[in-house]
């Protein structure tokens, strides 16, 4: 036992397939997924923001749903299915979501990005957008302080018309 808290750090054994593959880890338990993914997994794609949920950075998919990575425990997703940034697309074919960021100039700085294109990634799979106004609310959990939601909006607006189209 940890005297200070009273809970014990022993390490638990959980397995993941991160982007495709399977990843054996022990993880203590109040390890973030962020903080497996970033730190442990050297996945840096996945950024570090605000660390409270709020502003999305941190966004990936679990099991095809999109996730804060900084609020959800590494243990409590044993079995889970984890896609970052890094897992969505090759450096020789883009997934069409990455490719319309860059198509639509959908990022500034790029922090966020990483977050913004996974959280578009599972709105597109969820199915719910069909307007601006309606991505503009799902799209609402993932902030851009340089202020490119119209772009961002475009991006996804235009990847969603690719899918109607086929």
């Amino acid at each position: 036992m940890d005297n200070a808290t009273g809970f014990s750090n022993a390490a638990l054994p959980i397995t993941l397939t991160i982007n495709g593959a399977e990843q054996r880890l022990a993880v203590e338990p109040r390890t973030t997924l962020l903080d497996l993914l970033r730190e442990t997994l050297h996945l840096t794609g996945t950024k570090k923001g605000c660390d409270h949920g709020q502003c999305g950075a941190c966004t990936v998919l679990v099991d095809g749903q999109r996730r804060v990575s900084c609020l959800a425990l590494a243990c409590a997703h044993d079995g889970a299915s984890i896609t970052t940034i890094e897992g969505l697309g090759t450096d020789d074919e883009l997934h069409p979501v990455q490719q319309a960021f860059l198509d639509y100039d959908a990022y500034q700085c790029g922090y966020c990005t990483p977050g913004q294109i996974c959280s578009a990634v599972g709105l597109l799979q969820e199915g719910h957008a069909r307007t601006r106004n309606e991505i503009r609310e799902l799209m609402s959990g993932n902030l851009c302080r340089c202020g490119a939601y119209a772009n961002i909006s475009d991006a996804i607006l235009s990847v969603l018309s690719q899918q109607e189209t086929v």
